[in-house]
């Protein structure tokens, strides 16, 4: 992993992603190497030569740069871990995140929301405390820790993320998650659609975001399918199934999703 410091010259940027309005990545990069990560067409605008997922820049000005920027800023929401993870390993050596949410405190108008994968988030439970309007979301894309450590090799473990939302939970913040990308052949059979919400309605999200895999952009695929060529060289034909029919995948998979929140009693929406 090579890790570089750089400084910003700007930090709240404008995001968009529908119905957020700010984005707030306080590094750039992922120590997670999710395989399925959308976000590498990040690295053209680094000079990085090394594979995605393998470097990150650390923005170690950001909270005053923010702090800065904060009071000339129309209110509007927020999204925290657009295109990297804020809660990765590395947070927990230079804080910025932690730093950035400090910057937030006094700040209304900005409903703000924590999108991660790190059980790190609840080393911050008592800044999220102090928040006007917070909420955190975790990305749960499988019950199966096999799985999970092909596809998400350095994310929390997914016991670890489920007790962090239960925690977050009983200490009064909103939490939702987020079940995507759903991975063909191992997470959107009927029964393994059902686990996933019967697990995430146990620990109180209030709804559940599904979306498949993110298609657009350049050097995901075949970030992809190296990933799946070490553990499951026999997926990449179902993957490409799913893309050559996203619609009619697109129908099953919200008929399956449909029918798991009705019965767990989960608020449901579609981002696809």
């Amino acid at each position: 992993m090579h890790v570089r410091e750089i400084v910003c010259k700007s930090f709240l940027t404008h995001c968009r992603i529908p119905g957020v309005d700010y984005a707030l990545n306080p590094y750039v990069g992922c120590q997670h190497g999710c395989i399925y990560c959308y976000a590498v067409f990040m690295k053209r605008f680094t000079g990085h030569t090394e594979p995605w997922g393998q470097f990150v820049d650390v923005r170690v000005n950001a909270a005053e740069v923010l702090a800065r920027q904060m009071p000339r800023a129309k209110p509007g929401s927020l999204t925290v871990g657009t295109v990297t993870d804020a809660y990765q390993p590395l947070e927990k050596k230079y804080e910025l995140t932690r730093r950035c949410l400090q910057v937030l405190v006094p700040y209304a108008g900005f409903p703000t929301t924590v999108l991660t994968k790190g059980a790190l988030v609840l080393r911050d439970l008592d800044v999220l405390r102090d928040m006007p309007d917070v909420e955190v979301a975790f990305t749960v894309t499988t019950l199966d820790e096999s799985v999970r450590q092909a596809f998400e090799p350095v994310a929390s473990p997914v016991q670890q993320r489920l007790d962090a939302l239960a925690q977050l939970h009983e200490a009064g913040i909103r939490t939702w998650a987020f079940f995507g990308p759903v991975l063909p052949g191992f997470s959107d059979s009927e029964a393994a659609v059902d686990a996933v919400f019967a697990a995430l309605a146990q620990v109180g999200v209030s709804y559940v975001l599904v979306d498949t895999l993110n298609a657009k952009g350049g050097g995901w695929w075949k970030q992809l399918c190296t990933g799946l060529a070490a553990t499951y060289p026999d997926a990449e034909d179902q993957f490409r199934l799913v893309l050559h029919d996203r619609a009619g995948y697109s129908r099953l998979l919200a008929q399956r999703v449909e029918r798991a929140a009705a019965r767990h009693g989960l608020g449901l929406r579609l981002g696809f």
